[in-house]
């Protein structure tokens, strides 16, 4: 049934529908002009620690930018001296040297107090030894760590063919960005020499003469690390031979690469920051002059991801228009804003506006015929993912006029990257080999793209809200997959958001959406699992911790972006409107109505997003403002006796 024009609109003076009317009114001040949507990204200190690292590389110190970059630093250093990765997280090495290498060379004195707090500290942890590789390569080109040291990345890996056990594209796409300009530097080697005073050798615990620095081997001779230690050593010896005949068409290969993955339609090198980064540090080992159009648009760019607050200046690892929009269009489409409002109109516009039909990376792992999709980011024509193309497919059937050839070409699009296991990765298909984790530069945790449970949920919530053939084999085997991946409480592991809240919210929404019995055990188990995470306060809570130490998950201060996520997830388990009223529910609900500020937002400084887990988390700034709506909204509506919104777009459909 649905519900009356009322209950939708909110026309009721109650404060439930009051707290929904006050968030929609938020994000509506946000829409941009255009018709999109863009919250901050907030990372941690990592990014201006390696601005200011490139600029003394680069010998392009813009003594300005570097003391706004210094301020953001020495704002994040903790009690213990350290620097975290996660708001509320310990100190952790890679970053807290980092730190304290941007903070020597930007001219502060090792014997300042707040440097012999962050040695000491960084001591504790280890020392420049257990560094990740791709924070040491920062330190070998200023010469802080010695290149023999690093595993090799040659650069004939171009040159693999597809048809090989391991070429290029049986990495991340993320990391396919990222390695290209490394093998460039691999082979250059380009090191700015430093003067003592700002060399690192009080960060060695044991000394770097006479250490040996690489990774040990260690386990089974036979096993996978030792097998590439082995290969990585055999790479050494022959980058000394004087005769690598195929060296230099294989550094020409991987420019064109580089620059056209950088050109027209993108954003820089894959869009995000360790990319942009890495291959301005390569165009310049490569002498582009300055003046050179693809380096000056490499520079616009990465320029493009600052964000000059005069209080606290950051650098965001990328933007998200795509995303916030599509998200926003479904909280305000479901919390009952009239579809034909202008404001939802120009985020159709703009977001129909943003298709990428180019055949991306996606393409060699992926022959589907036609190319469609969305990214991320503004401009990123080479990596449109299947989880914005969820997201904005899920919006798109709220707003008239429907599309139905733009819908069913990019459905199919979707539908395409179905992986053997049966669920989705997010840029590629089947980038699922796990013996690719042991190799040496493997270490920052996202070597591959695997199927995850929060993608795979989602794609069965887009395909129940279209009406898809429930019994069809893609749902069928999607469901075995989220079968098989549940853990033994009854949660799901989140890879895109933190953590279990967010995979076992994201699982329950879909299974409810394609009509699953919601009475079956194994979700009862999922939906006694959300209940018992429960903050006192009424709220849900989880730290990045959780993907560090399982033992944690589902426990952390209440967010309103967990709390929503829970709240949602609670709903689809319940199997009628009469269980609606469940206290779990209910002091949910209050959580959110309480914490909400007088402008219809709501605080929320804690880190609630995934990057690659346990090294790079993301805090959306839109997350406080859209979840919280979503859940208010989709708590409204379940009490009025609907699940969603109508869909304009109905699978089959000649609309």
């Amino acid at each position: 049934m649905m519900p009356t024009a009322a209950a939708r609109n909110g026309s009721l003076a109650d404060p439930l529908s009051q707290a929904i009317r006050l968030a929609q009114q938020n994000l509506l001040r946000l829409q941009h002009g255009e018709g999109f949507w863009c919250g901050e990204l907030q990372a941690d200190s990592t990014l201006c620690s390696d601005y200011v690292l490139y600029m003394h590389w680069a010998d392009e110190v813009d003594p300005a930018l570097e003391e706004k970059c210094v301020a953001h630093i020495r704002r994040r250093q903790k009690s213990d001296g350290g620097w975290n990765i996660y708001e509320g997280g310990p100190s952790e090495v890679s970053a807290s040297v980092k730190a304290y290498f941007a903070l020597k060379l930007a001219g502060h004195s090792p014997d300042s107090p707040w440097m012999q707090e962050a040695r000491a500290c960084i001591l504790r942890l280890g020392g420049i030894p257990r560094m990740n590789t791709y924070a040491k390569l920062y330190l070998a080109l200023l010469g802080q760590f010695p290149w023999r040291y690093l595993p090799t990345v040659p650069v004939e890996i171009l040159f693999f063919p597809r048809w090989c056990f391991f070429n290029i594209y049986e990495l991340s796409s993320w990391s396919r960005a990222m390695l290209v300009p490394l093998a460039i530097l691999n082979h250059h080697k380009p090191t700015r020499q430093l003067p003592p005073e700002k060399h690192l050798h009080e960060l060695f615990p044991a000394g770097r003469e006479h250490q040996f620095l690489g990774v040990q081997r260690k386990g089974r001779f036979w096993s996978w690390p030792n097998f590439f230690l082995r290969c990585d050593g055999m790479l050494k010896l022959l980058n000394r031979l004087p005769w690598k005949p195929f060296r230099q068409s294989a550094l020409r290969r991987a420019e064109r690469w580089m620059t056209e993955r950088m050109g027209e339609g993108s954003d820089g090198l894959g869009a995000i920051f360790p990319a942009m980064l890495n291959a301005l540090i390569a165009l310049k080992t490569l002498r582009y002059p300055a003046n050179h159009p693809v380096l000056l648009k490499a520079r616009r760019d990465f320029e493009g991801l600052f964000v000059e607050d005069p209080q606290d200046f950051r650098i965001q690892p990328c933007l998200s228009p795509v995303w916030d929009t599509a998200i926003n269009v479904i909280a305000l489409a479901e919390s009952g804003l009239d579809p034909q409002h202008p404001a939802l109109q120009a985020a159709r516009k703009w977001l129909e506006s943003r298709e990428v039909r180019r055949f991306g990376d996606w393409h060699v792992k992926n022959p589907h015929p036609e190319a469609s999709g969305w990214a991320f980011e503004f401009n990123n024509e080479f990596y449109p993912d299947t989880d914005d193309t969820m997201m904005v497919l899920m919006a798109l059937r709220f707003l008239p006029p429907p599309d139905p050839e733009r819908f069913r070409r990019a459905l199919g699009w979707l539908l395409s990257f179905q992986c053997r296991d049966g669920g989705w990765g997010a840029f590629d298909k089947e980038i699922t080999q796990r013996w690719l984790e042991d190799v040496p530069f493997a270490d920052h945790n996202a070597i591959l793209d695997p199927t995850c449970s929060d993608l795979t949920g989602r794609v069965l919530e887009l395909l129940g809200g279209i009406g898809y053939p429930a019994r069809s084999d893609v749902v069928e085997r999607a469901l075995e997959f989220l079968r098989r991946t549940q853990d033994d409480d009854g949660s799901w592991y989140g890879r895109w958001g933190v953590n279990y809240l967010y995979g076992t919210w994201q699982v329950l929404r879909g299974l409810r959406a394609i009509g699953a019995d919601m009475r079956q055990d194994w979700i009862v188990r999922a939906r006694e699992w959300l209940e018992s995470c429960q903050n006192e306060d009424g709220g849900w809570g989880e730290t990045c911790a959780s993907y560090e130490n399982p033992r944690t998950k589902g426990r952390g201060p209440s967010t309103a972006s967990q709390t929503a996520w829970a709240l949602m997830g609670l709903i689809a388990a319940t199997p009628s409107a009469e269980g609606l009223e469940r206290k779990a529910l209910r002091r949910g609900v209050e959580y959110l109505l309480r914490t909400q500020a007088a402008d219809g937002s709501w605080s929320e400084p804690e880190t609630t997003g995934t990057g690659f887990p346990r090294v790079f988390y993301l805090r959306y700034d839109m997350y406080r403002n859209n979840w919280p709506l979503l859940a208010l909204a989709t708590y409204r509506n379940y009490r009025a006796g609907v699940f969603h919104a109508p869909s304009l777009y109905r699978h089959g459909s000649r609309i």
